[in-house]
């Protein structure tokens, strides 16, 4: 059976057809968190310290640690700063050993930047993840030797030089040209995990079709895991939680091994309850003076104050007791309860005194 072995200094994460679904936690990512970014420019690294702690609270096995930063201000200054190349390398150094020096769960190392590849993994405690091998020539003349001098297992995506093919078939023999160039290099196919890349199911009808069948032929054809970023299939459409729900247990049946995601659920904001406490008050509601806020949100079903798992981890977390991957469903029954509960046996309030 495959099975592609992710260590940290201390923990192993193992993906593989008969292990839970690995989650692989994507928010240590600049790209699109104008937040982040402006921090990370800054010198600040504390959301990304506070982002992994959530992220591994939330049940992710593995941390993703993007360096894709775009330092403008440093930029107008110095115009090194406008290359990659010499911006990612030192980020990612930065990056991983912040996130080391807080958690002790394994780490994915991504970049488009082969020296922040490079530098990721000469910091790197343990085997940590490398992310990613396209089929493009180049690509694969740079990373492979990576992968091999580091023995590192990698992700590889299903696309070449010719870009990113709607044809499954066309995804399918690109990965198989990633396994059978990486076992040139002597690293063997239970360290590729393959990609083979989500279509938004709202420009492609086929999009789930398509993954599904191409997890079974990458399983029983090539014997490889595989990942993808979970989210891309509900890309544009609304109740985006809802199709993703849906999408990540049927990707499991099919050969589906682990996915890129957030496993999150956002805090709501003090906006937002600012807004639903207006809108209660004109319905008439009245509520007691000394609700919390968390227990207002939880009263009408918005979620949490607090970051917490999200439902697609739901939906993981209950796959992995339907297939047998969560023993006696010890993991599901600890998911489910209330963290904010009353210890069992616990009491409120003050006891009687008996006379």
């Amino acid at each position: 059976m495959t099975r592609t072995i992710i260590e940290s200094k201390s923990k192993t994460t193992i993906i593989g057809f008969d292990q839970p679904f690995t989650v692989i936690g994507e928010r240590i990512n600049p790209t699109g968190r104008k937040i982040l970014n402006a921090e990370l420019e800054a010198g600040d690294f504390s959301r990304v310290e506070s982002d992994a702690l959530a992220q591994v609270a939330a049940g992710a096995n593995v941390l993703d640690i993007n360096s894709g930063a775009v330092f403008s201000n440093k930029m107008a200054e110095d115009p090194r700063y406008a290359d990659n190349n010499f911006v990612e390398p030192d980020l990612m150094r930065q990056l991983v050993k912040t996130v080391q020096a807080v958690t002790d769960t394994p780490l994915c190392i991504d970049s488009s930047v082969p020296g922040a590849l490079e530098a990721g993994l000469e910091v790197a405690e343990g085997r940590p993840l490398l992310n990613s091998v396209t089929g493009e020539e180049e690509r694969l003349e740079v990373v492979l030797p990576l992968v091999k001098k580091y023995n590192v297992p990698v992700v590889a995506i299903s696309n070449d030089d010719t870009g990113i093919s709607e044809d499954p078939e066309v995804r399918f023999a690109v990965a198989k040209k990633i396994v059978e160039r990486a076992a040139d290099y002597g690293i063997p196919a239970h360290d590729i995990v393959v990609d083979p890349l989500v279509m938004p199911i709202g420009a492609m009808a086929t999009a789930g079709l398509q993954v599904f069948e191409l997890n079974n032929r990458l399983r029983n054809e090539l014997g490889v895991n595989t990942t993808c970023g979970a989210s891309n299939i509900s890309f544009g459409l609304p109740n985006r939680h809802g199709i993703n729900n849906a999408f990540l247990p049927m990707a499991m049946a099919t050969g589906m091994t682990s996915a890129i995601m957030n496993p999150i659920a956002l805090p709501i904001g003090p906006k937002k309850i600012a807004e639903k406490k207006a809108e209660v008050a004109a319905a008439g509601v009245i509520l007691p003076e000394d609700m919390s806020d968390e227990a207002f949100v939880k009263l009408f079903g918005m979620g949490s104050t607090k970051a917490r798992a999200g439902k697609e981890m739901e939906a993981i977390r209950a796959a992995n007791f339907l297939t047998n991957n969560d023993d006696g469903g010890a993991d599901w029954i600890k998911f489910n309860k209330d963290p904010d509960a009353a210890p069992a046996g616990a009491r409120g309030g003050r006891r009687r005194r008996r006379g």
